[in-house]
């Protein structure tokens, strides 16, 4: 407690700095509205899933959701920035490759979906020329979080927005989450709030809508965070976890708030090591987490980390053959009854924009 409100209170003096950093990306995007920056279509459908803010939205689990809806379909490439990645420059996933060359998020989609490429490179004008090359049977390519990169003009933009700290209530880096101005949300096509609570009534839910302000066409849509059973990180056994089941959680990611509140309404108690997003473990980090494990005096007892976390833990597997090690995966369910309606608008985007190019 002491330290969130010294966080905070630290952040609001950084208020000058957030001034000057909103004042950069106006300029910014005024250079790219006016047309003095270009941005490049290309022929074929680019879908970004992106936000407005730093983090902790879940555009890893909507490419997943994008990913698992369109792969029967239509041949589907995904192109990330490879954040915090070791490497420069593009470069397409294949069987050797290691999450410190691609990054952890791109590296879960290349261990959930070995039949779909994924590719990573900074500047996705360069890449996708490059991705198209690798893989010229690419028919649709899901940009995961490039909605601030204005080089390239997606054909379908979907913005996702935290429930507990929406677009319209933040503020601008560093005293704020947003990375991009408040008004850029009206060159999404959809809107996501995410991370709603799944009881959220429908007087809620309008006067959200009401504070968001879509502008004409814009749809926006509602989802909630449903948990996988977690799966061992060996054998990819499922369990069902029990109220008296001592957890030990370890996790290295923008916002753990949701699986800490799941933790919280459905168990006894937990534990937890927390490091900051995209953490590289160290065997010292590893030796830590087992100290604190055998240090649980339960026998039933497991340590649980997110997905994004078990491809960075990878290179500790000798370490961890005899560790209960658990991994627990997310997905979106959308509320109201309306994810038939969001798939539609994404698979009626791409035959339409396939028939008239």
């Amino acid at each position: 407690m002491f330290s969130n409100l010294f966080l905070k209170s630290f952040r609001i003096l950084l208020f000058p700095f957030s001034l000057l950093y909103w004042l950069c990306i106006a300029v910014r995007n005024f250079l790219y509205d006016t047309n003095i920056l270009k941005s490049t279509g290309f022929a074929l459908p680019l879908i970004c899933a992106g936000n407005l803010s730093t983090g902790g939205t879940g555009k890893s689990p909507m490419v997943e959701y994008l990913v698992e809806l369109l792969q029967h379909r239509f041949r589907i490439a995904t192109l990330s920035r490879g954040y915090k990645r070791k490497t420069r420059g593009y470069a397409l996933a294949g069987k050797s490759t290691i999450a410190l060359e691609i990054g952890d998020e791109p590296m879960q989609f290349h261990r959930k979906y070995p039949d779909v490429p994924v590719a990573v490179g900074e500047e996705r004008l360069v890449a996708i020329p490059q991705l198209l090359h690798d893989k010229p049977d690419t028919e649709v390519i899901l940009l995961d979080d490039a909605f601030q990169h204005r080089a390239v003009k997606a054909g379908l933009n979907i913005l996702l927005t935290d429930y507990n700290n929406l677009f319209t209530r933040d503020f601008y880096l560093p005293t704020g989450d947003l990375r991009d101005l408040k008004r850029s949300y009206k060159r999404a096509e959809i809107i996501i709030v995410t991370k709603c609570k799944e009881n959220i009534s429908a007087a809620e839910k309008a006067e959200l809508i009401t504070e968001i302000n879509p502008v004409s066409g814009q749809k926006i849509y509602f989802t909630s965070i449903e948990y996988e059973r977690p799966r061992h990180f060996i054998s990819h056994r499922q369990i069902e976890l029990q109220e008296n089941t001592e957890v030990l959680l370890v996790t290295g990611i923008a916002n753990p708030r949701p699986i800490k509140k799941m933790l919280e309404q459905h168990h006894n108690g937990y534990l937890m090591i927390q490091f900051p997003d995209h953490h590289i473990f160290t065997i010292d980090d590893w030796r830590e987490i087992k100290k604190r494990f055998d240090a649980i005096k339960a026998t039933d007892k497991i340590v649980l980390t997110t997905e994004k976390d078990a491809v960075r833990l990878e290179k500790f597997k000798p370490e961890i053959q005899d560790m209960p090690l658990y991994v627990i995966a997310i997905r979106h369910k959308f509320l109201f009854g309306e994810g038939e309606l969001f798939n539609r608008t994404v698979i009626d985007f791409i035959e339409d924009f396939k028939k008239h190019h």
